[in-house]
């Protein structure tokens, strides 16, 4: 709820079989670390996309554009490869809460939430350019955060210091004190991408991740 190394160049990245390369289209290191779970090599190129919501645009319509913006952002430089894009928004009743950046904007940010269910809004996007794949998805998850006091959210927020995460709230960190209860049926959604997800978009690009010939 997202950040790793500098971009490399196209001539930084390994050469591979077009159907094997895989980029992940973010340097969000909580991203980076899930990804890493399914033991197949990839590659990680900012996206370089302007996030900043349109005017009325609702939480969940912010998340899915700017999923298949950053992939597709990726892809332009990469026809051959794979890309996956990620974008998470908080919605609380209607307004989209993005990565607060600052501890003043985290603090209202935690304010705003005390005692609310909130839709943390996590969309994801798989595109190839040269064999023409694209496909999204969505994973929302409904969170209800405790009614937090003052110090609580303060003593939270000096010890996590959760500033690059959407919502302000880690919840596989000390966030999760925060919380009351989650539901959602892709248990990594909430960290920043739903790999039950990824994984189905990834088979159906052409990637056999649990085959005896993955990399």
């Amino acid at each position: 709820m997202s950040e790793i190394h500098e971009s490399p160049t196209a001539s930084a990245l390994p050469a591979a079989s077009p159907h094997r390369r895989l980029i992940l289209g973010s340097t969000s290191r909580y991203r980076h670390e899930l990804l890493s779970r399914l033991q197949w090599p990839f590659d990680v190129v900012a996206p370089e996309v302007d996030e900043t919501p349109l005017v009325g645009e609702a939480p969940l319509a912010l998340a899915t554009r700017l999923a298949l913006a950053k992939a597709n952002a990726v892809a332009s430089q990469f026809p051959q490869a794979v890309v996956i894009g990620s974008d998470q928004v908080a919605d609380l009743n209607g307004l989209p809460l993005g990565k607060p950046g600052t501890h003043e904007r985290a603090r209202a940010q935690l304010r705003q939430m005390s005692g609310q269910t909130v839709i943390f809004q996590t969309a994801l996007a798989v595109v190839c350019q040269a064999s023409g794949f694209v496909e999204t998805d969505l994973a929302a998850v409904r969170v209800q955060f405790r009614d937090l006091s003052d110090a609580e959210i303060e003593y939270y927020l000096l010890t996590e210091q959760p500033y690059d995460c959407a919502g302000s709230a880690k919840s596989e960190g000390l966030g999760i004190a925060l919380l009351e209860r989650i539901d959602n049926d892709d248990p990594t959604a909430l960290v920043g991408l739903p790999l039950i997800r990824t994984c189905r978009l990834l088979r159906a690009a052409g990637l056999p991740l649990l085959s005896p010939s993955a990399p």
